[in-house]
C-alpha cells in the first residue's frame, strides 16, 4: 500500500480532486478497477451523475471492493459522491455505498442553469472560517443520523458531513483554489 489517495475515475470530475490533492503535496492515483483500490490509504467519489456512477460501479465490479475498501479507509464524497454515500437516497436507480447514515435527494438545489457560489461559514477550518461553496444540480441532505456530525449548512441544511473516517459535501471544494477540504480530509487518514 502506497501513501496515495485514490479519486474514483469512472465518471466526473477526478481531476479536479487530483489538483486540488496535488496542491498540498499528496500523492494520487487514478481508480478504475479494484487492483488500483489496493494501492490507495483514502478515496474521495467526485461529483458526476450518480445513476452514471451506479451503473459503472456495476459494470467494473467495484461495489463489493469499495465497501471493503471503505470499511478500514476514509473515503470523501462530493455531490454525487456524496449521493454515493447516503444510506438512504430518493432515487431507485442508484445503487448506494450506505457508508453513511444520511438521507438525500438528489439535484435539490435545482437543474444545472440553476447552479451558484456562495461564502458559507466553516467553522472547523483554519482562519479564514468561510469556505467559497460552488453547488452545481446539488443533492440536499435531508437527513442526518445522530453519528454524524454536520460541518457546514446552506439555508438550514447540512451541506458538509462526517461520519467517523467518512466526509460527505453537496459542494464542489475541488472547483475552488482553497484546499483546505480536501486537507481536512486528508488529515482523517493521517491521524
Amino acid at each position: 500500500m502506497t501513501d496515495s489517495i485514490g479519486i474514483l475515475a469512472l465518471q466526473g470530475d477526478f481531476a479536479k480532486h487530483q489538483a486540488s490533492l496535488e496542491k498540498i503535496g499528496v500523492p494520487t492515483l487514478r481508480v478504475k478497477t479494484a487492483a488500483e483500490l489496493k494501492n490507495c490509504r483514502g478515496l474521495i467519489i467526485p461529483g458526476g451523475e450518480s445513476t452514471t456512477i451506479t451503473k459503472l460501479i456495476k459494470k467494473t465490479g467495484l461495489h463489493r471492493p469499495l465497501l471493503e475498501f471503505a470499511a478500514a479507509n476514509p473515503v470523501f464524497g462530493t455531490c454525487a459522491g456524496a449521493i454515493m454515500m447516503a444510506n438512504e437516497v430518493d432515487d431507485t436507480r442508484v445503487k448506494s455505498l450506505q457508508l453513511m447514515d444520511i438521507s438525500i435527494q438528489r439535484n435539490a438545489y435545482g437543474r444545472q442553469l440553476d447552479s451558484f457560489i456562495t461564502e458559507l461559514p466553516a467553522d472547523f477550518l483554519s482562519q479564514p472560517a468561510r469556505f467559497r461553496s460552488v453547488f452545481i444540480r446539488a443533492p440536499r441532505i435531508t437527513r442526518t443520523g445522530p453519528a454524524v456530525k454536520i460541518l457546514m449548512e446552506y439555508d438550514g441544511h447540512p451541506i458538509m458531513v462526517q461520519q467517523g473516517h467518512f466526509l460527505a459535501t453537496s459542494f464542489h471544494p475541488e472547483l475552488t483554489d482553497d484546499s483546505r477540504i480536501h486537507a481536512y480530509f486528508v488529515s482523517l487518514i493521517r491521524s
